[in-house]
């Protein structure tokens, strides 16, 4: 197997608005649900929020040069509605679009290309207050936000994706509430999954009737499930870890209907489906021309043995005996199993079981516990075997037939990493939150002379 990549293999870095921008009240910005959520006591590590973050918004052009030093070809990132929409309806707010549009123009003129993701997480506080995703009204608004900000920004930027990971949105924000709006509503998350289903396909066929020549997308972590053991038990525990993660996401875009087998789950544990509508699954399978897949480790699950423990509050709406467990792989700051070859496993299986559409591995990464060494340098060993491994393990779904066209590492700078606030590093670019002061960490000179090369070494890290 040759350690080079195909030509024209996009060689990428991603980033989230309400990660990195700060400025969170200027220029007509309105609040999100993550402004809220990061401001009530004891969401957050330390109490702190993404105020500030890293400045992005006003260090962007200084981020930009430092992003084309390291030879990215592209830069992911995510455009804040509030900022554009304050209220996630009625006016727009032109002083936002003039910040992204001052970013976009930057990184064109330094030869990297733009990648637009419309939602990283930031609804709108006032869509929220209304019921957020769980409402189908918010999907129609998310649609009419999608199809405003294409409309003035798609003579630049070739590539969009409408949502980021909706399985945190509806998950982890109305489920287990461990993110904004922090919710713990399990039973309303089936609802929150089809409303941002929706809220993609009716964004799609919007974009399209502006401009078709665009190439449109969405980004999921859907997770690459194994049973613990092979008892029924087990593998019925992965059918239905699998189902929640990725078929319920997957099979209505790509394949036009919901799983039958996960209906009849939620049907079993009493779910209320009624806010499937006729034509819905319709209207989410417009269709698009790249999927993004986030991939950071694996999923082994087990149905549990014990009555779950008092207090709990379920992921899943009749998934309160799914148990997920380690199998003793090396792990990252985030107590995250690293397993390169599942990366491959997830695409080949995707490439299998779904009809042919290009692939973009759009985040991948790894959080270490980064330090500034005497001389002013981070040395981040850990973080390039990671990508060593990872992309290896890309190269070789692609000599597997997969049609991977681009690799994004994540993520460019430290920063606001959610409800870890600051205290967990992912970036390339190590970040001193008092000074605002980048540094290229050594994965970053790594990574630079991957893209630049289009290979990788000969010799694994």
């Amino acid at each position: 197997m040759t350690n080079s990549f195909p030509e024209g293999f996009a060689w990428g870095t991603a980033t989230a608005s309400y990660q990195i921008e700060g400025a969170v009240d200027e220029d007509g910005r309105g609040p999100s649900i993550w402004d809220t959520f990061a401001r009530t006591p004891g969401k957050t590590a330390n109490g702190d929020t993404g105020d500030i973050a890293c400045d992005h918004y006003h260090r962007y052009a200084e981020d930009v040069d430092l992003m084309a030093s390291l030879n990215f070809t592209h830069y992911r990132f995510s455009i804040a509605w509030p900022r554009i929409q304050p209220t996630g309806s009625g006016a727009f707010n032109q002083a936002g679009f003039d910040f992204y549009q001052r970013l976009i123009d930057k990184l064109l003129e330094t030869g990297v290309q733009p990648w637009v993701t419309l939602y990283h997480w930031d609804l709108p506080q006032p869509l929220e207050d209304a019921g957020g995703w769980p409402v189908r009204d918010t999907a129609e608004r998310f649609a009419d936000y999608a199809a405003e900000t294409y409309a003035r920004l798609n003579d630049r930027v070739q590539y969009w994706t409408t949502l980021n990971e909706p399985w945190c949105s509806a998950y982890l924000g109305y489920g287990n509430g461990v993110h904004a709006p922090g919710r713990q509503e399990p039973e309303k998350t089936i609802a929150a999954v089809h409303h941002l289903n929706l809220g993609h396909g009716l964004a799609v066929e919007r974009m399209r009737s502006i401009r078709a020549d665009r190439q449109l997308g969405i980004t999921h972590n859907t997770p690459i499930v194994a049973p613990a053991t092979d008892s029924p038990e087990d593998k019925d525990a992965a059918r239905r870890a699998d189902g929640f993660g990725l078929r319920m996401f997957l099979d209505p875009i790509l394949l036009g209907r919901y799983p039958e087998d996960m209906l009849e789950d939620l049907r079993a544990a009493q779910v209320d489906l009624s806010f499937l509508k006729e034509g819905d699954e319709k209207l989410i399978a417009q269709p698009i021309d790249v999927l993004g897949i986030n991939y950071y480790n694996p999923s082994t699950v087990r149905r549990r043995a014990e009555p779950e423990p008092e207090g709990t509050v379920r992921l899943y709406p009749g998934g309160g005996d799914l148990e997920g467990v380690k199998r003793g792989f090396p792990e990252s700051d985030m107590g995250w199993e690293i397993e390169p070859d599942a990366l491959r496993r997830l695409l080949v299986k995707i490439h299998t079981n779904y009809p042919p559409i290009a692939l973009y591995v759009t985040e991948n990464g790894m959080a270490c516990k980064d330090v500034v060494a005497d001389d002013g340098t981070v040395d981040d060993p850990d973080r390039i075997s990671y990508f060593d491994g990872h992309l290896r393990s890309c190269r070789q779904a692609i000599e597997e037939g997969v049609d991977l066209r681009g690799y994004f590492a994540w993520t460019f700078t430290d920063n606001f990493e959610w409800s870890f606030a600051f205290t967990k590093r992912f970036g390339l670019v190590y970040v001193d939150y008092a000074t605002q002061e980048r540094i290229a960490k050594s994965s970053a000179a790594w990574f630079a002379g991957v893209a630049k090369s289009n290979a990788l070494p000969e010799a694994a890290v």
